[in-house]
């Protein structure tokens, strides 16, 4: 190994566990939209308004966090990011308080923790794309950081799902431990990175036309932002309805879509397991990330998530698969029955595996200079995840099946299948 190589494990470990936080804490909105719709009394739409506000954080803090990279580096940026991290999950805990019972207090501690994820996602994507010497490799340790962020979304979502128990009496004050869980990750990356030399990439400064407009001449970026959007729809609307789906009883308030009225602990843990083959996606995808484009992962993934999510509409409800799962209600493994549909939307976690790297990888390819804005837009248009799960909810409430809703899924996926194909071709390199 070059003495380079041995330089920047350290730099890439740490980029590692940053991918870990990101997933641990912004997937923590999805377990807790089953309490708040519980504690709060609050419908499909309004429970997904978590995920409105953690990603709705990233349309304001986009663009600011690109231009803080060139301010102030990469390290003190994830340092600055960590801190408003910590502030975030802590008024998510407070909100359940007795005392407190506030639904606004929770979802201004999800919207604080998105500008937290929002400035750590754009420093870990182009630092690992960075230190990978871009191309193939770049995007090889992408997908391994993207092996650490699935393993942090598996825990949390089976963690908080196991603490719900009877999920008609759920409060947030259930989810403690996963929050100190989470406040105590905060603390000690922080100390531990500001330990940690990280090397700081070469930012060039354009003296003819501005860094943060000149992004936008590349038709493939612009195209990028928008599958970026929609991709943020199929990666996080999947698990967070086939959960919603399941642990919903079978009898709701007129006006709501049904569920399937399993133990919420088992539930979740079948949401896990999609983020577990988010996992074991990504891990294939960094093996094999040297040798395989971006474009042709993506293709044949994006193709195989629309054949799935069709699957999961239209199969038959009554078609039952066994499944073993973890029960909250009585601490205890059990085995249970679920619609065949189900495990095919969970599969889609193969699918999306890849995607957010991949699209990354391509949209970047050839900008060079503005690679940093580039970056800063890319976590802007994460926002899509403010939009697209609470509206895919809207759609649930309106055709009054959770099933239905994914044709929000299905359109976003066929997009990222177009970009792939089409979309993501560079016709030109910056100067």
């Amino acid at each position: 190994m070059s003495n380079s190589n041995k330089s920047n494990v350290i730099p890439i470990i740490m980029m590692y566990l940053l991918f870990a936080m990101i997933a641990f804490v912004t997937n923590l909105c999805n377990p807790m939209g089953v309490i708040v719709k519980n504690q709060f009394g609050v419908s499909n739409f309004a429970a997904q308004l978590g995920n409105f506000a953690n990603f709705g954080a990233y349309l304001l803090m986009g663009i600011p966090s690109g231009l803080l990279l060139k301010k102030i580096g990469y390290k003190k940026t994830a340092l600055f990011a960590i801190a408003i991290g910590f502030i975030g999950v802590f008024l998510e805990y407070v909100s359940g308080w007795e005392s407190v019972q506030s639904f606004p207090v929770y979802l201004m501690g999800a919207f604080i923790a998105g500008f937290c994820m929002c400035m750590l996602n754009c420093v870990v994507n182009p630092m690992l794309n960075t230190l990978g010497g871009g191309g193939n490799k770049g995007n090889q340790l992408i997908q391994f950081g993207g092996v650490c962020n699935s393993l942090a979304a598996t825990a949390v979502t089976i963690l908080v799902g196991a603490m719900i128990g009877d999920v008609s009496k759920a409060q947030i004050s259930n989810a403690t431990p996963a929050l100190f869980i989470a406040l105590g990750i905060f603390a000690v990356v922080f100390v531990v990175l500001l330990l940690t030399n990280i090397p700081e990439p070469s930012i060039a400064t354009d003296k003819g036309e501005k860094a943060t407009t000149g992004a936008f001449k590349y038709r493939h970026f612009n195209l990028g932002l928008l599958a970026i959007f929609l991709y943020i729809g199929i990666e996080v609307g999947l698990p967070t309805y086939v959960l919603q789906y399941l642990s919903t009883p079978t009898e709701v308030a007129e006006g709501l879509a049904p569920g399937f009225g399993m133990d919420p602990g088992i539930a979740a843990t079948i949401a896990g397991v999609y983020w577990l083959l988010m996992l074991v996606g990504r891990f294939v995808g960094g093996l094999i990330g040297g040798k395989v484009s971006s474009r042709a992962q993506v293709t044949v993934l994006a193709s195989v998530v629309i054949l799935f999510v069709l699957i999961g509409m239209f199969a038959s409800t009554d078609t039952l698969v066994p499944i073993v799962g973890f029960e909250g209600s009585t601490g205890s493994f059990t085995t249970s029955q679920v619609p065949m549909g189900i495990l095919f939307l969970v599969l889609g976690g193969l699918c999306t595996s890849i995607m957010w790297g991949g699209i990354f990888n391509m949209a970047v390819e050839g900008l060079g200079k503005y690679t940093e804005f580039a970056s800063g837009m890319f976590m802007t248009m994460v926002f899509g995840g403010a939009i697209l799960v609470p509206f895919q909810g809207l759609v649930a409430d309106l055709t009054g099946s959770f099933l239905s809703s994914y044709v929000v899924v299905l359109c976003c996926a066929a997009y990222i299948l177009f970009y792939a194909l089409i979309g993501s071709r560079v016709s030109k390199k910056a100067e």
